[in-house]
């Protein structure tokens, strides 16, 4: 499984880190070319559509990618391609009607709500993506279902070509905030197109031809619905308590800090190198687990998941606050004053995988446990409303940010006393101590080596970048966060990944050697 898993992983983690990087150059350029006000109110026409698109799923594509697991695992390709055509027509009318809806009500959101009538245009375009982005999603859910991870890495990598490209390319020849939004919407609509194309050639134009069966189709559609509709409300809950915090904070905060906080944003990306490839490579991993029949696996595969993940994402999101103020200046200039401080405070949030934030989510998802994280999302809701109304007029962005993350920290602290209760899973709390500990100290050396040098912030975010790699690789093997046994199974895990595999195991085997100095 973990090899399987690192495979996929390192397919999804190198078109994320392509596209990402490729999304990074697009923000750079709008961000160096467009006033933080212009930037502000760009992420603010954004926001209708992203709001209106958290309806269009409904579960549907967690249920395509368990369930094209599950039944290509025991081959009944009939039920596979029943799979793929009642998602898809469920997710294209869906996605019409709420394209039109959004289409209809930009007048109305832009002056009643925002009170800011020149972004009812740019709301208009940008309401044309809620299509092409569902039936993006749904080609990529049905990919990993089957583990073809490159094919969704394909279309993540058009989608930040053409959204990198395209925008910035219409703002620079004067089309301002509108071809910002162009550039958006059209990213999605030819991206979609690749998608689906990459769907019938790879896949379903392999499979066995059955005939149209409506009642077919719709039962199909009930099943899944049923496994996803739970865990769809919970998603609606928790996404609609982020837009309904960004509609407070275009109502209360101005543009310009708006800008500056979508720049934060737009640079925590850099966390979803490892965050996306390790969630997505994980749900189908435990799809296939029988929590009934193979309760010692699982909670092996969720204690070793826990600590994989947060060997990683924890000195990620460490060095981000370390680094911050370098980064931002290096990457986008000296305007965007308060952006270090809004990204340091905005990935406060990861240290939460620490004790199975991210894989405790996951792990729910794919045993199909889907009504308990429903129970999550209300108590999250019922919590993040009130925080709103009192963080964010007083506070501005600090609030908004912050009262996200309060209204986080009640359902990790239920979700893991319930994953102990009903399956005896647990993260290595000890393990998880000393991987923190690991990274605070690096931090610690990194932050004061640096506040001694004095010039350019390139020149510090080179030098603040390599210590905190070389004393992070040294002290965490020495104060046994991670083992020799680790070690193997690491090698194992990434074996698959040719040119990488080398370079990693260089990695891995001085990480052993300095294992061997604590005997």
């Amino acid at each position: 499984m973990g090899k399987i898993s690192a495979t996929g992983s390192f397919q999804l983690f190198f078109g994320k880190v392509v596209s990402s990087i490729l999304l990074a150059l697009g923000s750079i350029i709008l961000a160096r070319v467009m006033l933080p006000a212009e930037y502000g109110i760009y992420s603010i026409a954004l926001i209708p559509s992203m709001t209106f698109g958290l309806f269009s799923d409904w579960g549907i594509n967690q249920a395509i990618t368990k369930y094209i697991s599950n039944f290509k695992a025991l081959g009944k390709s009939e039920d596979i391609s029943d799979i793929i055509v009642s998602g898809l027509i469920f997710k294209l009318t869906v996605g019409v009607i709420l394209s039109f809806s959004a289409l209809f009500l930009a007048n109305f959101i832009a002056t009643t709500i925002y009170g800011r009538p020149e972004t009812a245009t740019l709301i208009s375009i940008a309401s044309i993506a809620i299509l092409s982005e569902a039936l993006l999603d749904t080609t990529q859910s049905t990919f990993n279902g089957y583990e073809r991870m490159e094919l969704t890495s394909y279309t993540l990598i058009l989608q930040s070509i053409l959204k990198s490209l395209v925008g910035p390319l219409l703002v620079l020849v004067g089309y301002g905030t509108i071809g910002a939004v162009v550039g958006y919407s059209l990213s999605f609509i030819i991206s979609a197109f690749l998608g689906v194309a990459l769907l019938y050639f790879q896949l379903v134009k392999n499979l066995k031809k059955t005939t149209f069966n409506l009642k077919a189709k719709i039962k199909t559609l009930k099943i899944m619905l049923s496994y996803g509709l739970p865990l769809s409300i919970s998603v609606i809950l928790s996404s609609f308590l982020y837009q309904f915090y960004a509609f407070l904070m275009a109502f209360y905060v101005t543009d310009a800090m708006i800008g500056n906080y979508q720049i934060a944003v737009n640079f925590s990306v850099f966390i979803t190198f490892f965050t996306y490839p390790l969630g997505t490579v994980l749900f189908p991993a435990f799809s296939k687990l029988d929590p009934k029949n193979e309760i010692q696996l699982l909670k092996t595969v969720f204690s070793s998941a826990v600590k994989y993940a947060a060997l990683l994402l924890v000195p990620a999101t460490m060095i981000t606050i370390v680094l911050a103020g370098p980064v931002i200046g290096t990457v986008y200039g000296q305007k965007w004053i308060e952006a270090p401080f809004f990204l340091s405070l905005y990935v406060l949030q990861n240290f939460f995988v620490l004790s199975g934030g991210l894989v405790i989510h996951i792990f729910l998802i794919g045993v199909g446990e889907t009504k308990f994280l429903l129970k999550l999302s209300i108590i999250r809701l019922l919590l993040g409303i009130p925080l709103a109304f009192f963080l964010i007029p007083t506070y501005g962005i600090t609030g908004v940010i912050l009262g996200t993350f309060f209204a986080e920290l009640p359902t990790q602290v239920l979700g893991i006393y319930w994953m102990q209760k009903k399956y005896d899973a647990k993260p290595e709390y000890k393990t998880s101590a000393k991987i923190l500990i690991a990274s605070t100290v690096t931090s610690l050396v990194t932050y004061f080596i640096i506040s001694t040098i004095v010039g350019a912030d390139w020149l510090r975010l080179i030098i603040g970048a390599s210590i905190f790699l070389i004393v992070y690789l040294i002290i965490i093997p020495l104060i046994g966060a991670i083992k020799q046994n680790d070690i193997q199974i690491l090698k194992t895990m990434f074996s698959n990944l040719g040119v990488l595999s080398k370079i990693i195991n260089v990695i891995l085997s001085i990480a052993e050697k300095i294992t061997l100095l604590r005997k």
